[in-house]
């Protein structure tokens, strides 16, 4: 069964309807401190440490940090690495 969680439109990089449902595993990430939130969500859930993470994909612990804290000269390649590590897909789709 699919959850689902209140968005307020004011949060959405685009006009919206005043409140939009999206299914709780969604979020929209329109700045890299979104990003970073999400993906420390995410880390924190399946109880891994930032060293750990940043081993499965060969950088060091300080880059996971900076990720995390929404530093946005982070090489893309190293977010969607660090995204798939923690079983996360970056999905690219038109804004509605």
């Amino acid at each position: 069964m699919l959850r689902y969680r209140k968005v307020c439109y004011r949060s959405l990089p685009f006009p919206a309807l005043e409140l939009l449902l999206l299914p709780i595993d969604l979020m929209i990430a329109s700045s890299p401190g979104d990003y970073g939130r999400r993906l420390r969500a995410r880390r924190r859930e399946l109880r891994l440490s930032q060293a750990e993470v940043a081993d499965a994909i060969g950088v060091n612990r300080r880059v996971i940090g900076e990720l995390e804290s929404g530093k946005p000269t982070v090489r893309l390649e190293i977010a969607i690495d660090a995204a798939r590590a923690i079983g996360l897909d970056l999905e690219l789709t038109p804004r509605q």
